[in-house]
């Protein structure tokens, strides 16, 4: 809808001021111009107009010593070509000086102005296309980027969970956790596209400046989640060295602290996500539920930590135990500011 009207307003505008019959090329410019995003349409048209003009001054330049045919055609396009592509200039543009040289090369001999219309006619398209995108139903991706940000974070939470199948005695031999922890990386590249996609729908975009702020929010959990990533990474190798010296097994009683002090601090990333997204008085204090009770189950392998015997193991559950550490750590970085301001 967008697009069209965008094309028709275009041809409307430059037939009425350049009395044009024919002005093909400000509903091309706006056709071309009408993008996803603002900032993408404003580098689309900002293309476009490099483009023709870089064409148009081309053609009028050679078009006195060149008569429209196969030849002039071939120098005028590969001129035009050669010079954009020295001059470093994207693909698009390039495109572009061949297209418009080509047309002004064969109607401009024989109407004059042809070329200064074509400028003026893609600069009121293009122009027209990107208000229409910025002003008609401007697009906004932060709710695609707290839908992915939640979906990150419950499948952090369900990764380190899973990981506590390495523990077992038998029941998770020749298990590694690492299909999981790689679709936990991949889920955290999608939430980069979405956050990368949700920053161009608000640049250039008056309507949605006061989505700015949450998404600087936004950002900051999902780095934090991605710190979060990196300690579960972390967790795995560790869980994999103890696994890989089955002579070295830890107590029963131990590895069900452990187990729970996992799966204490997973919930704490559960929650944080869930906070992330809806930042309420009753969120943040079942956060701080959570995080109180995941340090007091890290708390408990630390006491116990003594009754290991092997000092390999010790390191590798010492090692597990600063990383669970570190995951609480981020997940109460949110928590704290905000409830001052929420208390505030």
């Amino acid at each position: 809808m967008k697009t069209a009207f965008a094309a028709a307003a275009s041809w409307f505008v430059a037939t009425s001021l350049l009395r044009s019959e024919y002005p093909y090329f400000a509903a091309v410019a706006a056709i071309i111009t009408v993008q996803v995003t603002v900032a993408d349409s404003v580098d689309k048209a900002t293309q476009r107009i490099i483009g023709i003009i870089g064409g148009v001054l081309l053609s009028m330049l050679l078009g006195h010593w060149f008569q429209i045919g196969a030849i002039s055609i071939f120098f005028i396009i590969l001129i035009g070509m050669s010079i954009a592509k020295a001059l470093r200039m994207n693909s698009q543009i390039i495109s572009q000086v061949a297209i418009s040289s080509l047309l002004v090369l064969a109607f401009g001999q024989t109407r004059e102005g042809y070329g200064y219309e074509r400028i003026i006619e893609t600069i009121i398209g293009s122009s027209i296309a990107v208000l229409i995108n910025a002003l008609i139903i401007p697009q906004n991706a932060v709710p695609e980027v707290e839908r992915s940000l939640l979906t990150y974070s419950k499948l952090a939470a369900s990764t380190l969970i899973s990981l506590t199948s390495l523990l077992d005695n038998g029941e998770g031999k020749g298990e590694t956790g690492r299909s999981e922890v790689d679709a936990l990386i991949k889920e955290a590249k999608q939430c980069d596209k979405a956050l990368d996609l949700a920053k161009q729908s608000l640049k250039y975009n008056p309507l949605l400046t006061h989505k700015r702020t949450r998404l600087r929010q936004l950002t900051k959990s999902i780095h934090q989640l991605e710190s979060i990533t990196i300690q579960i990474r972390g967790i795995r190798r560790s869980l994999a060295d103890l696994g890989a010296a089955p002579h070295l097994q830890l107590a029963q009683t131990y590895i069900h602290l452990l187990k729970q002090a996992m799966l204490a601090t997973a919930n704490c990333i559960k929650y944080f996500g869930e906070t992330a997204i809806n930042t309420s008085e009753e969120n943040i204090n079942i956060l701080e539920i959570t995080i109180g009770q995941a340090r007091k189950e890290q708390d408990y392998c630390l006491h116990y930590l003594s009754s290991i015997s092997s000092l390999a193991s010790i390191r590798d559950v010492g090692s597990i135990l600063t990383d669970l550490d570190r995951i609480i750590s981020e997940t109460t970085y949110l928590n704290q500011p905000v409830k001052e301001k929420a208390t505030a």
